[in-house]
């Protein structure tokens, strides 16, 4: 093992996911850890769980000189700088930024510590591994999302190293078991890429063809999640209800996985994410009414109202297929909430094609959704297409944005006065205040005294606010 004791490492993105579980290994290993994020209260919950041994830096690296400013700080603050773990997920306009932190973070300390490893992680790394080593000769090592394990490995070799494969061993074998939680919920990874090969996408690129983990390694992970204090488990997949995990020379789908898993004594919620129309079976939807545990939420992406579009983009569903599996979906579950992802201007999208898209999301009254403008990605399909010009794909992203935000405001609004359960994790801004997830996913707010993280207790909200609810202890 690579002896980290007194080295100093920025770990960037390191409010949440990869780049806080690399502060907390990081740390455990004796490193003095700088983590740097956007998002400070997350960031702060990040040098919390490593018993306030990592330093905490708020910088938005959007903005090149900021990332400049950033490794300044760090070299003037700790005098040296030994790994740059540049995991911040920046993109705009083709042009990877975190490229300005790597390159700055070599030339402030090259030569003076002469041990200084830059590494390039992520789908980013996995679509442009050749070309970031090209364009940034200090970077180290660039590993794709498949070969993490591999890291220890490539630190090790001499010169630079770049691993982009797709091994056919199972990354999470090698993986250490997680010790360290955030919190009373957790993400268990169930599957990953994607079959699909939609227009737009880069994932059957990055990420390789669909591949289900084990049945067993699932629900063991899930046992020991539980075992330390987990109430609410969501399963991840990049598509992720077309799960077929093994089990004893049994094929197993989703629906069969979450039956199981909601056995497990002591885990009191389940929700899975994300997910494609195609593969939304009979016993997936029945499950929906069939399975307490299972919320009442789901992330359903549809992407475009308008059939030519969605064939355009690959899809394989029409919009009326999308409305009858909602209705599908709703007789199983009548409270179910629904979010959904949009993109607006897709490649030679008209204007009637796009108010097709409203259509549907009128009809359909989504309780969240997620909504961009379209981008182009090298080497996908629609990346070869006409774009429509940037004033009518911004006019109809405000307009699509104009839309969802009404109807999430509307379904918060509704919830007030309603009674519904609440899964604590954190103390919130405010003294005495807790905040946590309610079943259907929104942040409450409760200002009351004994209550703990984990506690998963009913309340009736008493107020909406723009992206939270206040609530009263029952």
């Amino acid at each position: 093992m690579i002896d980290y004791n007194n080295k100093v490492v920025l770990v960037t993105g390191a409010a949440s996911g990869i780049g806080a579980a690399l502060v907390q290994a990081f740390t455990a290993r004796g490193a003095q850890v700088v983590c740097a994020d956007i998002n400070a209260d997350g960031l702060q919950q990040t040098v919390v769980a490593t018993g306030n041994k990592a330093k905490a830096i708020t910088c938005d690296l959007a903005d090149p000189n900021v990332a400049e400013q950033l490794i300044d700080d760090v070299y003037t603050e700790m005098g040296r700088l030994d790994l740059v773990c540049s995991n911040a997920g920046i993109g705009f306009a083709g042009v990877f930024t975190a490229r300005a932190l790597t390159e700055q973070a070599a030339y402030a300390v090259i030569g003076s510590t002469g041990t200084l490893l830059i590494a390039v992680a992520g789908c980013v790394a996995q679509a442009e591994g050749e070309e970031i080593m090209a364009r940034a000769p200090a970077v180290s090592i660039v590993v794709g999302p498949q070969a993490y394990h591999r890291l220890p490995e490539m630190a090790r070799a001499p010169g630079q190293s770049i691993d982009t494969d797709f091994p056919l061993e199972d990354k999470f074998d090698a993986l250490p078991e997680r010790k360290a939680l955030r919190g009373p919920a957790a993400f268990l990874t169930v599957q990953e890429g994607c079959d699909k090969f939609c227009a737009f996408c880069v994932v059957p690129y990055t990420r390789g063809a669909e591949v289900s983990r084990p049945v067993e390694r699932i629900l063991t992970e899930a046992r020991g999640l539980v075992a330390r204090g987990v109430r609410d488990i969501t399963l991840l997949g990049q598509n992720v209800n077309a799960y077929h995990g093994m089990m004893q020379d049994q094929d197993w789908t989703l629906a069969r996985l979450l039956r199981e898993m909601a056995q497990i004594d002591g885990l009191e919620r389940l929700r899975y994410t994300t997910s494609h129309p195609n593969d939304m079976d009979d016993d997936l939807i029945a499950a929906h009414g069939d399975l307490p545990k299972l919320m009442p939420y789901l992330h359903l992406p549809v992407q475009s109202g308008s059939d030519r579009i969605l064939k355009r983009m690959n899809r394989g569903h029409t919009a009326e297929d999308y409305l009858r599996l909602i209705e599908r979906l709703r007789d199983a579950r009548p409270d179910l909430l629904l979010s959904s992802d949009f993109i607006a201007a897709f490649p030679e999208e008209t204007e009637a094609e796009f108010e097709e898209t409203l259509d549907l999301i009128r009809t359909v009254n989504f309780g969240m959704a997620y909504t961009f403008k379209y981008s182009s990605r090298p080497g996908t399909p629609a990346a070869e297409r006409p774009d429509v010009a940037d004033e009518i794909g911004d006019d109809r992203l405000r307009r699509l944005q104009i839309l969802c935000t009404s109807q999430q405001r509307a379904a918060q609004e509704n919830m007030v006065g309603k009674e519904v359960g609440v899964l604590f994790e954190k103390p919130g801004r405010q003294p005495g205040q807790f905040v946590g997830k309610s079943d259907h996913l929104h942040a409450v707010h409760v200002t009351a005294e004994g209550i703990a993280p984990g506690d998963l207790r009913r309340v009736r909200v008493t107020a909406s606010g723009t992206n939270s609810l206040a609530a009263d202890l029952l």
